[in-house]
């Protein structure tokens, strides 16, 4: 499997959100709208992507760019405008300055205009679409160039954004998956970005196989003699390839696979914490919940989603 495809594995857009903005420079939008992934891309004219923690990314038509919900950002037509609006997932398309009420196509914002900018964006709404591994290996800001992106069409996503059919839903949230898909494939397409070394290493006809026995069989216990035995090299050059290739010792590696498949299930699953633990290679709950205090900071029950943690109690 390649790196796309074991990033994306458990990844299926389910309601997914869209929207087309028309905008009046000079304007801004403040994005808290929860989304634990937002795309967007630029219709009509440029935009920057200014996230809070990082240096300001432009976007052009065609462009695509994909934001980590955990990194408060603002969209604008130049990084020193100051936002007029604060976009929650209740009042995407409220009043501002430059942005106006929605009229006229279906899931659009503002009136088109000479000189107007067009966004059109769309957003996972639900964590549990995502993988932790997905989340983890992205970076706040990810924009993939045109060139690089050449499906689905910017025009293709707008006109079925502006449409009311039979079965859009679906439709969006295919939509979603492929620019998702799209943009993933650019990045790990160019050697100068700065994808995971995990990622690059599952191309190496030795590392690679070590990481997808780990990826495919957690639960075992492994040692690095097990896993250098069925990858068919030494111990201590399976040891020393996989530090190089990966940046981490294979057992260290393993651990956070399983903390990080055990957030997935805390947050997908009912199972219990035992349960859990079990699946990924952890003989009880308490030695997962040391292991996740660890590498995570909190304990398994906080990672718990909270429609799950009101279902169990009910």
């Amino acid at each position: 499997m390649d790196a796309v495809s074991e990033l994306l594995a458990e990844v299926r857009a389910r309601g997914a959100v869209f929207r087309q903005t028309i905008m009046r420079p000079p304007w801004a939008l403040r994005m808290a709208s929860g989304a634990p992934l937002t795309l967007a891309t630029m219709l009509r004219g440029r935009a920057w992507i200014v996230p809070d923690q990082h240096e300001p990314m432009p976007i052009g038509v065609g462009d695509i760019a994909v934001i980590r919900g955990d990194a408060p950002y603002t969209v604008a037509d130049d990084p020193a405008t100051t936002p007029s609006l604060m976009v929650t997932s209740a009042d995407y398309c409220a009043g501002a300055e430059g942005v106006e009420h929605a009229s006229g196509p279906a899931r659009t914002c503002g009136t088109p205009a000479e000189g107007a900018a067009v966004l059109v964006s769309g957003a996972f709404e639900r964590r549990g679409e995502l993988s932790e591994r997905l989340l983890q290996a992205l970076p706040a800001v990810l924009v993939v160039s045109a060139e690089g992106s050449p499906y689905p069409s910017v025009e293709m996503v707008a006109e079925e954004v502006a449409r009311e059919r039979p079965g859009q839903q679906l439709v969006l949230d295919r939509l979603l998956d492929l620019m998702l898909v799209s943009a993933l494939r650019s990045w790990f397409d160019n050697p100068d970005a700065d994808a995971p070394a995990w990622c690059r290493a599952l191309d190496d006809p030795v590392v690679g196989i070590a990481l997808r026995l780990l990826h495919d069989t957690p639960a075992r216990p492994w040692t690095v003699a097990d896993l250098a035995a069925k990858v068919g090299v030494s111990r201590a050059a399976l040891a020393r390839r996989f530090k190089a290739l990966v940046g981490e010792p294979p057992m260290a590696y393993l651990a956070d696979w399983r903390i990080t498949l055990a957030a997935d299930l805390l947050g997908e699953t009912e199972d219990t914490v035992g349960a859990i633990a079990r699946k990924v290679g952890y003989a009880n709950a308490f030695a997962l919940s040391v292991a996740f205090k660890r590498l995570r900071g909190t304990r398994p029950s906080d990672h718990r989603s909270p429609e799950l943690t009101q279902w169990r109690a009910g």
